[in-house]
């Protein structure tokens, strides 16, 4: 399908993610209000798509990627593990920096930090990837789309599929925050957040 619509939801919020931490490929549970965003969303969903008959669910393996889609499915009324599992949607990997805080970065090594800000998109962690990296996968991922999908995933894929789909500046679109309460409906050229 050339132009499928895409529910993008990123997973709800961890302890890590409040913490402002590295997270990457590391598999962080949601915490409460993370569980709080995933239903909410589950229920916004539901009022826009109905029981979204048609629609493709995909996740990222991660299980806090995999608990926000279950928890959507179940408020909209869905059973909660019907859903396909995608490898290329799996969060950036932050190498060496994952565990480590932001503000620990900034402490630490400001001169690996103000590249970070200035490279957001450029920038390749020790044993890590950069968006650029993470391009290649969801353009492969985009291509192999049959139809509209639900898909439940991560911040930094996201600012990818972003990318991709809206030709944003490359920078711009990294250092875009992207929101754990609410759904992103994207299309080539197209974008609303609901």
């Amino acid at each position: 399908m050339t132009n499928p619509t895409i529910y993008y939801i990123r997973h709800g919020q961890t302890d890590w993610n409040a913490e402002f931490r590295f997270q990457g490929q590391r598999d962080i549970p949601l915490n409460a209000l993370g569980q709080k965003q995933a239903n909410e969303n589950g229920r916004k969903l539901h009022e826009l798509i109905g029981s979204g008959e048609g629609l493709d669910f995909i996740s990222s393996p991660l299980g806090r990627t995999r608990e926000t889609m279950e928890r959507v499915r179940i408020a909209m009324g869905l059973a909660p593990k019907d859903y396909q599992i995608e490898q290329r949607l799996i969060e950036i990997s932050y190498g060496d920096l994952e565990g480590r805080t932001l503000e620990d970065l900034k402490a630490n090594e400001n001169e690996r930090h103000r590249y970070r800000k200035a490279n957001a998109w450029e920038f390749q962690p020790v044993d890590g990837e950069s968006h650029e990296m993470v391009l290649g996968r969801v353009a492969e991922w985009h291509s192999s789309l049959r139809g509209d999908c639900v898909v439940a995933a991560h911040g930094a894929v996201g600012r990818v599929v972003r990318y991709y789909l809206l030709g944003l500046d490359k920078q711009e679109a990294a250092r875009f925050a992207f929101p754990q309460d609410k759904i992103c409906i994207l299309r080539k050229g197209e974008e609303q957040f609901v």
